[in-house]
């Protein structure tokens, strides 16, 4: 989606499996698999349940060779694009190497300038990009030595100290992530390495807590790095179900008009004006909706005082009234009773999707 008030950076850009990263390429949507990585079926099942959420790219733990060996048949029975997370063992990169689509190291945790150097060779010999993935809790000890605590000065430190390594061995595929719960210092450190380097920036707040809280933690930092046109992909981390980051995720791009997916549905706060249940017919339409990926808008208002402008700039629009009124195209339709409400909307977005789709048919035909 065309947004006139945010102008992103233009990063170089890598590719992770087919999903470019960077560039003019989407800002794409990440989630991390929390199954363990050994039981390859379920791994695998988790990794569906998240593509099917709207996730373009999956990120999968690999912490010991069983889980090594794991990754590969996961690898062959999915889809989607994986990156391997590796910390501590150098070794378990070069053996998952030649079947995933990125390696994700932490520089703080890899160790000598030798173990990097033969993992960027495993990169390049795949031909895949690497993540340098900065975490505040996991800085190098000479560093949190230096600056007492982390900050986002010790976080821009660590990147370049690595990127150092990637350049002297001249590559030049990959991407950063600068992370930290703290949201203050996690944007701090984002606004200060979009500044000195080109590379496509992957953003998320690290251990950012709960659905709820982690959900605004996250929306507020990365929506508040997108709106200065900063990240190239995005993960939010939260301590829940691995889906609910991927909806959280779409739901800032979509709040900012970076992508659209799926049903869009404005809704009154509700108050003693309305004239049905808002919330009750909210909840029972996102619930129906919940398969659908392709792009739609439906205003659900409880009375009339917004409930004609926002409907009329709706696909399909609901304002309620002693005669509830749908709009369809911003025109007036129809009168609903209360009892028809949920499966006459329903009904008129499946409607709407179809004349879409048969629209898209005519005009690729």
């Amino acid at each position: 989606m065309n947004n006139s008030w945010i102008k992103r950076k233009k990063t170089d850009q890598i590719f992770v499996g087919d999903v470019g990263v960077g560039g003019d390429h989407p800002i794409s949507v990440q989630s991390m698999t929390n199954t363990n990585t050994a039981d390859v079926q379920a791994t695998v099942n988790q990794i569906e349940q998240l593509q099917a959420a709207g996730a373009d790219i999956v990120r999968v733990s690999v912490p010991d060779n069983d889980c090594a060996k794991a990754f590969k048949k996961i690898k062959g029975s999915v889809s989607i694009p994986l990156v391997a997370d590796i910390h501590f063992d150098y070794k378990i990169a070069l053996l998952v190497a030649d079947s995933a689509d990125c390696l994700r190291i932490n520089p703080g945790n890899i160790g000598k300038e030798e173990k990097v150097k033969e993992i960027i060779q495993a990169a390049v010999n795949n031909n895949i990009p690497i993540r340098i993935g900065v975490n505040a809790g996991s800085l190098e000890k000479d560093l949190q030595k230096k600056y007492g605590e982390p900050n986002s000065d010790a976080l821009v430190e660590s990147a370049l100290r690595h990127v150092d390594i990637l350049d002297k061995y001249d590559f030049s595929n990959f991407k950063l992530s600068l992370k930290a719960s703290n949201v203050q210092m996690t944007v701090e450190s984002y606004r200060k390495i979009s500044e000195l380097l080109d590379q496509p920036l992957h953003l998320g707040i690290t251990e950012s807590g709960s659905y709820r809280a982690g959900s605004v933690k996250s929306s507020i930092g990365i929506g508040m790095l997108l709106s200065e046109g900063i990240g190239d992909t995005v993960r939010v981390s939260l301590a829940s179900d691995p889906v609910d980051e991927v909806k959280i995720g779409w739901d800032i791009l979509k709040s900012l008009n970076l992508r659209s997916r799926g049903i869009r549905i404005v809704a009154c706060p509700s108050c003693s004006r309305q004239n049905f249940n808002v919330i009750e017919v909210v909840n029972e339409l996102e619930t129906r909706f919940e398969g659908i990926s392709e792009d739609l808008e439906v205003a659900i208002i409880g009375c009339y005082v917004n409930g004609p402008g926002e409907s009329k700039a709706a696909d399909v629009g609901l304002t309620g009234g002693p005669s509830n009124l749908l709009y369809v195209d911003g025109l007036p339709s129809k009168k609903i009773s209360n009892e028809k409400l949920v499966d006459t909307i329903e009904e008129q977005v499946k409607e709407q999707l179809q004349k879409k789709n048969a629209v898209e048919i005519i005009v690729k035909g």
